[in-house]
């Protein structure tokens, strides 16, 4: 599968739109973590998958999820003594596009995030008033960068 999506900081007035949706709890780790290629754990509420992702060229990478019993997750979690950050998502629909609002907990507290998939690199999409800086092209603020913030 191919993932092209697009990231932004948040500004604080976020949690006044999302102050009466239920998020999903997040935990996610990485078993491989590098430039060119990660593969996460993550457990989503009762679910738990296993994520493969390849290098970005622009804003677009492949990307291969498999769901995995969340006795598995916790397991690799554990055994491989991996640093887990935790977060709180929100799925919001804006003008026919569905954004992702990662609220970080922990040591990341404070940091908002927001992600819209697209269908493709040039598709045009309106921007929601709570979005601020666009941080699509700073690797710092990809998740598998942030973990090592802990």
């Amino acid at each position: 599968m191919i993932e092209i999506e697009r990231k932004f900081l948040v500004k604080d007035t976020i949690h006044e739109v999302i102050a009466l949706i239920r998020p999903h709890q997040i935990i996610q780790a990485y078993l491989v973590n590098e430039k060119s290629k990660s593969v996460r754990v993550r457990i989503m509420d009762e679910k738990a998958f296993l994520t493969i992702k390849s290098d970005m060229i622009g804003i677009t990478r492949k990307e291969y999820e498999y769901e995995i019993p969340v006795i598995e997750a916790l397991s690799l979690i554990k055994s491989f003594g991996l640093k887990s950050l935790k977060k709180k998502r929100y799925k919001l629909e804006f003008r026919s596009k569905t954004w992702e609002i990662d609220v970080f907990e922990g040591a990341l507290q404070g940091l908002i995030l927001a992600e819209i998939e697209l269908d493709s690199e040039d598709e045009k999409f309106d921007v929601p008033e709570w979005v601020d800086e666009e941080v699509t092209f700073k690797p710092e603020f990809l998740n598998a960068s942030l973990i090592n913030r802990l």
